[in-house]
Parts: C-alpha cells; structure tokens; sequence
C-alpha cells in the first residue's frame, strides 16, 4: 500500500456511555496498525464538543473507568461535506478516509452519528442508521425478533409509569422482574425488582433515561455472547463467550467499575449442536435488524438448552476485557487484523 488510509475515530459523546467510549477508543488506537493507517482521534465532551488529538496523549486515566478523559486542546467543528475553511482545527476532517465511531449509548449508536456521517459522504464503520436505530430500540427489536420466530423474554412496552400497575405486571410474569430503558446501553437505567416500592423506584430511574421502558420477566439461564461479522454475508465468530455476574446481575458497574464484578468464560462450555443454533440466530437477527459489519448478539441459555436473544448492540466495547474482540481472537481473528477487516466493511 502506497498511501495510507486516513482513520477518524470519534469517541466520548454525550450519553451515559461516554467513559467506556473513550476506553475503547484508547484500545482500538493503540491496535491500528501505523504502516496502514494515519489515526486522527476525534474527543466528544459531555456538553457535544469536538476536541482533536493524534496520539495515544489525548486520553487520561485510561485504566479507570471513573476518571477516564481526554486533552480539550483542539477544538474543532463536526465534519462537513466539501468544507473548504481554511482553518486547519475546522477542515482537517475532511482529510479522512474512514470513520470508526465507538459512540456508544445515546447520539452515538442510535442512528445519529450515522445519520451525519451519511451527509459527509464518507465511509464509516458499523450499521448504517436503519440498523443502528432499530436495535438501540429494544422493544422494536424484539417486534421484528418474535416475527422472524426468534424467542425473547416476555415483557411489556410503558410509556407512562401509571400504565402497568405492580400488581397486573407479576400475575402475568412473576417475580423477580427487571426493568429498563427501552433505548440505553450497558445496563444503564436497569433495575431488578422483587416488590411494589421497587419497581416504582426502578421505574422513575429508567423514565430517567428514556420515554419508553421495557418491563420484562427475569430470565434464569447462563449469559451467553456471539460475535458477528460482516455487511452482506455476515459470519458468526466460532468461539462463544460466556458472562457469570458475581452480582445480582450484570449492571454497568459489574461491567466497568468493578473489577471482580463477572467472570468471563471462553470458549464458553456449551454442547456443539447448541452453539451451532445460537450461532445461525446472532447471524439471523444481524440481517433481520439490518446490522452492517458488526455485532455483539447476547443470548441468554436456560438448563435445558433452549435459549432467548437478550439484544443486539451495534457498537459493542472495545476495553481489555470486552467480548466482541476476544471471541474473534479465540476464533483466529486477532485484534489487529479485526480491525482492518472491519475498516474494509466500511469501504465496501
């Protein structure tokens, strides 16, 4: 390769998820291969402000999910089609050949973002804003799920806390409950409930977040994740990881503040013929919900090997323990090369 292939990685943002943005992003910097690509790191404060970097100095605290941030030394505007400002903090995105967004949460992973890089005209990585917007959606996303006969919890969609009483809720599912905003990620916003009080609390907590909330019913099975890849022939990663919550259940915390919040299993020890099945279901919900180049499907796998598909994140972590990069590793896929095949998804 002659000329290298200008990447613009967007991080931060504005949602709930701006910390862990920037942990991915510090990762997938760090991996870009520097003989291929020219990396110029674009920072989105908490306020919506563009901020340029070029090395892996940009970012703080990466090893610390509480005080993770980044050097607010370069302003600059988002990028534009055709810009021709002549100030360098201002035109320099239009000297990028890619986006790699790692936006995750709200603005960032819903179809926004997308939805802007679309008017740039240039290539970015991830699904476009049709399926960036329908899997953020939870409950649009188990609609097209249950038509396809894909199973999923049962649950119910609220859109004003007074219009599911505690009552009519756990004669229909039972106890415990959870309950969560219908457009947020990471676990934020969710709440296990097991009385009245709680799930009032919890229910003022994901309203909150969001105007829709799901409602569902507590699933008791292991948490299995799957890795896809791809735009038009999408692959399923061979190897399937597996989540064991030392909490209640998997929250954001869990997640990313406490180190010993989950044990992670892979290869995930599940019978062949099984993880042969959920593998073709991840690949089928990433066409169905109109996924391009990748996707983490996470399942949930009840003792007698009948599953559910939990969700679909469209721009799933990049940190040191995340799932998406490690199953595609165990499947013969490092880190690097991960990145390069999801760059060339984005220019195809």
């Amino acid at each position: 390769m002659t000329n290298k292939i200008t990447i613009g990685l967007i991080c931060g943002g504005t949602s709930g998820e701006h910390a862990v943005s920037l942990i991915s992003a510090y990762n997938i910097q760090a991996e870009l291969n520097r003989e291929k690509y020219d990396v110029l790191i674009i920072g989105i404060d908490k306020n919506g402000s563009w901020f340029l970097g070029k090395s892996s100095e940009f970012f703080n605290n990466v090893d610390n999910v509480d005080k993770v941030s980044f050097n607010k030394n370069h302003p600059t505007i988002p990028p534009q089609k055709n810009n021709t400002n002549s100030k360098e903090s201002e035109n320099v995105l239009n000297n990028v050949d890619v986006f790699f967004p790692i936006t995750h949460g709200k603005l960032g992973e819903d179809g926004s973002m997308q939805g802007m890089l679309e008017m740039t005209g240039k290539p970015y990585v991830g699904s476009d804003v049709f399926g960036s917007a329908i899997c953020m959606d939870k409950e649009v996303t188990k609609r097209l799920l249950l038509l396809r006969g894909i199973p999923v919890a049962r649950y119910k969609l609220v859109r004003n806390p007074d219009d599911l009483s505690f009552e009519e809720v756990v004669q229909e599912m039972g106890l415990p409950l959870f309950v969560k905003p219908c457009r947020e990620g990471s676990s934020i916003g969710v709440s296990k409930v097991n009385s009245a009080v709680e799930y009032r609390e919890a229910l003022n907590k994901a309203f909150v977040s969001d105007r829709k909330v799901l409602v569902e019913e507590s699933i008791l099975g292991r948490e299995i994740e799957c890795s896809v890849l791809g735009n038009d022939s999408p692959e399923a990663a061979k190897v399937l990881g597996e989540i064991v919550p030392l909490s209640e259940f998997y929250s954001y915390e869990s997640k990313y503040v406490d180190k010993d919040g989950a044990t992670l299993i892979i290869p995930a020890k599940i019978d062949p013929e099984i993880s042969h099945q959920i593998r073709e279901a991840a690949v089928d919900a990433f066409i169905l919900t109109e996924c391009r180049g990748m996707a983490r499907v996470d399942f949930f796998l009840n003792k007698d090997n009948n599953f559910i598909l939990n969700e679909i994140n469209t721009l799933p972590g990049f940190t040191k323990i995340s799932m998406f990069p490690k199953l595609w590793e165990s499947s013969g896929l490092e880190y690097t090369k991960l990145l390069d095949r999801l760059i060339e998804l984005a220019i195809e």
